[in-house]
């Protein structure tokens, strides 16, 4: 599902229209961006929890040359799925 296929998911569920639905997807990633860059957790009860989290400077390979490069240290965001998310796809795939 892309965001279009979304907003119409939403303007039929919610009567409102798709630029509406629309309107209302960007405003939620939007306060959730804001809300990760800020630092803070974001948690959806039953859906899961957005935060992010920093990962240390490491060292890899480059897997043409066999090279070992210094990874820098990265911010990246994490999501972790509620309890109900989780029931509810279990029960899609028995």
């Amino acid at each position: 599902m892309n965001k279009t296929e979304l907003s119409i998911a939403i303007s039929d569920t919610c009567a409102v229209g798709r630029e509406t639905a629309k309107t209302i997807i960007d405003a939620i990633t939007d306060a959730i961006t804001e809300a990760l860059a800020k630092g803070d957790k974001v948690t959806l009860v039953g859906f899961g929890t957005f935060e992010a989290v920093t990962r240390a400077a490491r060292f890899g390979r480059n897997p043409k040359t066999g090279e070992e490069v210094l990874i820098p240290v990265a911010t990246t965001p994490k999501f972790k799925p509620g309890k109900t998310l989780k029931d509810a796809i279990n029960s899609l795939s028995e």
